[in-house]
């Protein structure tokens, strides 16, 4: 490896000191995505109550879904890239990337199009209340139109994570915070343009973090070892393709399918009247919250388990396993003790409605489930997606998106009549399967086996 290499090699040295150092600046990239979030939904619903607060609730979700496909791919991308180095195949990484880039660029344009001719229908299947309908119009109408910035930054995050990189990916994500909360501030404050100049904030933070980020790359491709030119971002790799499809289409199976049944059961929630609807988006902003740590640790373990069973450390795996356990585990129960302890000061951030208040001290033990479900699984998580078994990864997706997800949904809320309680309920204990699948998984050995890595 060149002296002045930015590759990160996690064959080698001490695990925990390894993770945690490459795991913190996820942490704190996701930790800014979620502020730079929820100051649209504070600021929207300060200026604009509880329509507003909904709209953002509603739009959010939609907006969320539709990147399935770029966290998907891109995470399968990261997992190829850290096989490459772990394999010593890095010659092979900048026509990856370039065929990543290719097709995931062309993807977001797609689906840009599709789903503006489709948004009323979207926004009606999700029984928008009508007080909110305009405002969710404008708020994802706005998104659809930015998909394009969403997906480039997935890609070009993914490319760096996959190096072992996390350090540049939060210093773009950090302007791009900044960037958002002036001008939420900007359109929604001065110029009252309502959710749909928060939707724009957010666009514009995320277009300029896309551009600031693939510019970074192309000028540093050879630290990265990574002779790409700008023109070979648009050519196409046939084999490596497949293989990327291979392994992201299990990846946004399962992101894709954990979304629909969220949105099959905000779709419920919604029915239960404008506060209810109001607390859903609050609920999810705080979900968000309790997933920084896990998804952190998550994608951090992803990549030095791709490395190292490509390179044979199997050893060195269960201690990346046990390591995010422990850490994830410390950070659900620091989470369970604020909300007991401070509800209504929590819940009070976002909104100062009493009746949405009211709604979330009866959600706490649901809250408490989702904090320790999201904990249970990330070493998981970590090992299913590393080892890049796409039937495992399949599997994760049906059960854990599909059946379970919307199953017990639909059980605690429809059959046992539970209400929008009972819907979320079923939410929280779907989130527990990967944590049994990975089990299983784990040692039954078949991550080991090479036909997986590249």
């Amino acid at each position: 490896m060149a002296k002045d290499s930015l590759i990160n090699d996690f064959t080698e040295g001490k695990v925990f000191g390894k993770l945690v150092r490459f795991a913190t600046p996820l942490f704190l990239s996701n930790l800014l995505q979620i502020v730079y979030n929820m100051m649209d939904m504070i600021i929207v619903g300060h200026k604009l109550g509880k329509p507003g607060l909904s709209a953002v609730s509603v739009g959010g979700d939609v907006s969320s879904f539709l990147t399935f496909l770029a966290i998907g791919f891109s995470n399968a991308g990261q997992v190829i890239i850290s096989q490459y180095i772990g394999a010593k195949q890095r010659d092979k990484i900048a026509r990856f990337v370039g065929t990543m880039f290719t097709f995931l660029m062309s993807v977001a344009v797609l689906i840009s199009v599709v789903c503006l001719f489709l948004r009323e229908p979207i926004l009606k299947a999700m029984r928008t209340p009508d007080e909110a309908f305009a405002e969710a119009l404008n708020y994802s109408s706005v998104c659809m139109i930015g998909m394009v910035f969403i997906y480039g930054y997935n890609i070009v995050s993914a490319v760096l994570r996959g190096m072992g990189d996390s350090a540049r990916p939060f210093i773009f994500i950090s302007i791009a915070a900044v960037m958002n909360i002036l001008l939420d501030l900007l359109f929604v404050l001065i110029f009252d343009m309502g959710s749909g100049g928060a939707a724009l904030a957010t666009v514009i933070s995320q277009a300029a973090s896309f551009i600031l980020c693939a510019v970074y790359i192309i000028r540093n491709r050879r630290k990265y070892e990574m002779e790409i030119l700008p023109r070979e971002f648009f050519r196409i790799d046939s084999g490596m393709l497949l293989r990327l499809v291979k392994l992201g289409l299990p990846m946004a199976v399962k992101f894709a399918s954990v979304h629909l049944s969220k949105l099959f059961v905000n779709s419920f929630v919604n029915s239960f009247g404008l506060a209810v609807s109001a607390f859903a988006g609050v609920a999810n902003k705080i979900n968000s919250t309790s997933n920084l740590v896990s998804n952190a640790f998550n994608t951090a373990g992803s990549s030095m388990v791709g490395q190292n069973i490509a390179a044979g450390r199997y050893d060195r795996v269960r201690r990346v396993m046990l390591s995010i356990f422990a850490i994830t585990l410390c950070a659900a129960t620091a989470f369970t003790l604020a909300f007991v302890f401070f509800p209504e000061q929590i819940y009070g951030i976002f909104s100062d409605d009493a009746e949405v208040v009211r709604i979330g001290i009866t959600y706490l033990p649901i809250a408490v489930l989702i904090f320790y479900g999201s904990a249970a699984r990330s070493g998981m998580n970590a090992l299913i997606n590393g080892s890049g078994n796409t039937i495992v990864n399949f599997a994760t997706a049906i059960f854990d998106g599909i059946i379970l997800r919307i199953g017990l949904a639909a059980l605690f809320g429809l059959a046992l009549n539970m209400g929008a309680m009972g819907f979320w309920l079923g939410d929280a204990l779907a989130g527990f399967t990967p944590l049994v699948i990975g089990i299983v998984f784990y040692f039954s050995g078949k991550w080991k086996k090479n036909k997986n890595v590249v």
